[in-house]
């Protein structure tokens, strides 16, 4: 089975947020072994200088590569990524294996993004949109995009 990990920068705070995610999580048993690593993240000040945020960045980013598994490759989401429909993504998920890859870790930033540091590291950086998204809402999409993604592969009915 797959194995899969999404380190994300801060918690799910609301409780709608964490039970979304966790109706994906127990979907999502049945097609890989899921693991998800909550970083903290740092506070931003309301009117944080151009210095405040590299440093934010730069702490969270150090954070990301700590508990990233330095012998599987990453995913890190961001706006300026590569877009793709969810048959390619379904499809980039499913070579993984035949590429004797059993192991994938998707990152999801702070609400500041991600540094430069995991952008550089990233096997792929991906993008679900030009717009700019709330890290406790990307990760409900995500995790709805992976399950998406299974049944895709698998041949299984989803909605579209």
């Amino acid at each position: 089975m797959q194995r899969l990990t999404i380190l994300c920068v801060g918690k799910l705070q609301e409780s709608w947020w964490r039970d979304a995610a966790k109706e994906y999580e127990k979907r999502l048993t049945r097609y890989c072994d899921l693991r998800i690593t909550e970083l903290s993240d740092e506070k931003t000040p309301e009117r944080a200088s151009a210095a405040e945020r590299d440093k934010i960045l730069r702490i969270e980013g150090e954070r990301i590569l700590k508990a990233a598994d330095p012998r599987a490759p990453y995913w890190a989401l961001a706006v300026q990524g590569k877009r793709m429909d969810s048959e390619t993504f379904a499809a980039r998920l499913g070579e993984l294996p035949l590429m004797g890859i059993p192991h994938l870790q998707l990152v999801i930033g702070g609400s500041l993004g991600l540094s430069p540091e995991v952008l550089k590291g990233a096997a792929l950086q991906l993008s679900f949109s030009d717009m700019t998204f709330p890290h406790q809402l990307m990760r409900v999409i995500l995790l709805e995009q992976i399950y998406r993604g299974f049944r895709i592969l698998r041949g299984e009915p989803y909605h579209k």
